[in-house]
């Protein structure tokens, strides 16, 4: 029998009581302190999207993580709060046994067909995955090697020399290692999978941590099998450092051009 993808096995959540699921942290999504963070923000996701009452697909997803997460087990509390013909909200709660460590919101909806058009534009003339090399994974944290980066430019420094660069972008491939069909929980954990920007600026150390991360889906069920196993490209850039917090904002592409999903959080630094 074929072992589980350990995504899959870090969002194996079970129905504990009505709207409470329980996980826990997983070892191969484990960060420097805690876990990934976007693991617990598709925890959090996936505990609506097993929810027997779910209408339609996620949209939005906001994640205010209001402690540390603690390696261990996880009591996932979700509630939709109100039921419209095509919408649905939602909120969400991660507990451990501090209290609630992290909290969501969401909206899905039944997305019908109308007028569209894409403003964003995604970067020209990037090489294939295939001409890219694979970042090195010496030294990283273990959740990085769950995924297969390929920079293009903006990668993770080699060495925190304190050489400041004039802006931070990012570009890469990237998609889940080992391999794994795309969908909204893996795509909510890819969101959250570029490297805070501030390293990628001062390629100085610091303290962060991430307070608030929003993901807008634009991508439905559809768009995510045409991608299946493939990489799909990553923009990102902060826009503002400023009194101990910065933002970064991103946008992740399907091969062929068509914007998956838009993301923006919130990060604390200590200089």
């Amino acid at each position: 029998m074929a072992r589980m993808h350990p995504f899959d096995e870090a969002i194996d959540l079970q129905a504990s009581a009505p709207h409470e699921f329980t996980g826990a942290t997983h070892p191969a999504y484990a960060n420097m302190i805690g876990p990934f963070g976007g693991t617990t923000s598709a925890q959090l996701l996936q505990s609506a999207m097993l929810h027997p009452e779910r209408l339609g697909e996620p949209v939005a997803l906001t994640v205010n993580f209001a402690a540390p997460v603690a390696d261990g087990a996880i009591r996932f509390v979700a509630r939709p709060v109100r039921t419209n013909r095509s919408t649905q909200h939602w909120i969400i709660e991660a507990h451990q046994a501090e209290g609630v460590v992290a909290t969501a919101t969401a909206v899905f909806a039944v997305r019908r067909e109308t007028w569209s058009d894409v403003e964003a534009v995604m970067p020209a003339n990037v090489p294939a995955p295939d001409a890219v090399p694979r970042m090195p994974e010496k030294g990283m944290p273990v959740w990085p090697q769950r995924y297969d980066m390929r920079f293009v430019e903006g990668a993770f420094p080699a060495a925190f020399d304190e050489q400041e660069q004039a802006h931070s972008r990012s570009t890469l491939w990237v998609r889940d290692e080992p391999e794994r069909a795309l969908d909204f929980a893996s795509l909510t954990a890819i969101s959250d999978s570029f490297f805070p920007r501030i390293y990628i600026r001062r390629r100085r150390r610091a303290m962060i941590g991430t307070v608030s991360l929003t993901t807008y889906f634009h991508a439905d069920s559809a768009l995510l099998a045409q991608v299946d196993t493939r990489h799909v490209l990553g923009v990102a850039k902060a826009l503002n450092y400023r009194h101990g917090y910065f933002d970064q904002t991103g946008e992740l592409w399907s091969p062929e051009g068509q914007l998956m999903a838009s993301t923006h959080q919130l990060v604390y630094f200590k200089d």
